[in-house]
């Protein structure tokens, strides 16, 4: 098993959850407003006056092969949206309940 988080661009969590649909992933636990910075360039998501987007985050356990499976899903809709900025991580799961 794998937690796969991921954070993005608000604008860009439609398209994730429509990937999750598609991939028929159903367990996950979001997060609507947060604040970031890509680590090389982009344009910082503060949710103030001088820099007013902001990010969303996900984070889902799911079987090793849907997670590879969604990470690509993941790299090609970053690839495809690049400016507005998609960040997405696997973490083992050792353990749960």
């Amino acid at each position: 098993m794998k937690a796969v988080f991921l954070s993005c661009n608000q604008s860009m969590f439609d398209a994730v959850m429509d990937i999750m649909d598609d991939m028929d992933l159903t367990g996950f636990t979001g997060w609507e407003e947060l604040i970031g910075s890509g680590t090389n360039d982009g344009e910082p998501h503060l949710g103030n006056h001088a820099w007013p987007t902001m990010n969303s985050a996900l984070i889902s356990v799911m079987e090793d092969d849907k997670a590879t499976q969604f990470l690509a899903a993941l790299k090609q809709l970053d690839d495809e949206n690049y400016k507005q900025g998609l960040r997405a991580f696997a973490w083992p799961v050792t353990d749960m309940i």
